[in-house]
């Protein structure tokens, strides 16, 4: 695992934004596997910035998200489907038809995870996926657990990751507790991955990934198997 450790949140994101961009100008048709929380934020408005100065080009470009909550309206504020819409695709020049988040309308919740991981299996897998990490060292909705899901799966969340994501609702009991999400072999399919981890708050997880060894009590330690991984972080996270 390659790391970059950066000395701001702003810097993180100016060098993640580097990164994406240049898989998209290898590869102008490229497969994005995209993540939603408040960490890739700065990434997207550089992305969008790049874009919009000719730097780079979504024309061609396919997305496909990490997760989604479960139940949720796609139109609703908290979904991730109105989070990448506001923070990048309604910024840049992509097709809307060709960004693909999981359907939290969906009726049926286990159906949607099998048509969404059978597109994604259809597509070769990501070019590039973007992750951030939780504080306990969960990646997408892929918690801690005695075992882990490889394919997308509809998952309960865990009362950490409520807690963690209650500041966005107007209180801890409007989040949704379940979500559907790509599994852990969704995820290292893609042919490159990228993790973004910024503040304090994340260090202990960091610590915990960059052990070198594999355990489902830290999800995101399995990307230990992947042998194209680049983590930014930043001076906080990395050392604490």
């Amino acid at each position: 695992m390659k790391v970059i450790v950066c000395k701001t949140y702003e810097e993180a994101s100016l060098e993640s934004a580097k990164i994406v961009a240049e898989v998209m100008k290898n590869k102008p048709n490229a497969i994005l596997g995209l993540a939603t929380g408040s960490t890739p934020e700065g990434m997207y408005s550089e992305l969008a910035r790049m874009n919009k100065e000719g730097e780079i080009d979504f024309k061609d470009i396919t997305t496909v998200n990490l997760d989604e909550y479960y139940p949720i309206s796609p139109d609703n504020d908290q979904s991730y489907r109105y989070f990448m819409n506001k923070n990048l695709f309604d910024r840049v020049n992509i097709d809307k038809s060709r960004t693909h988040v999981p359907d939290g309308s969906a009726p049926d919740g286990e159906k949607e995870a099998e048509r969404y991981e059978n597109y994604v299996r259809s597509l070769g897998g990501a070019d590039i996926q973007v992750l951030g990490i939780g504080r306990n060292g969960h990646i997408a909705f892929n918690e801690p657990d005695e075992e882990l899901v490889p394919v997308t799966h509809v998952t309960s969340l865990t009362a950490d990751t409520i807690d963690a994501n209650a500041r966005f609702f107007k209180s801890a009991d409007e989040v949704p507790t379940h979500a559907l999400t790509m599994g852990m072999g969704t995820i290292l399919s893609a042919k490159k991955i990228i993790i973004i981890a910024t503040g304090a708050n994340k260090h202990e997880a960091v610590k915990q990934m960059l052990k070198g060894t594999c355990t489902t009590k830290c999800p995101a330690s399995f990307l230990n198997l992947h042998k194209d991984v680049v983590l930014v972080c930043d001076e906080a996270a990395y050392n604490g």
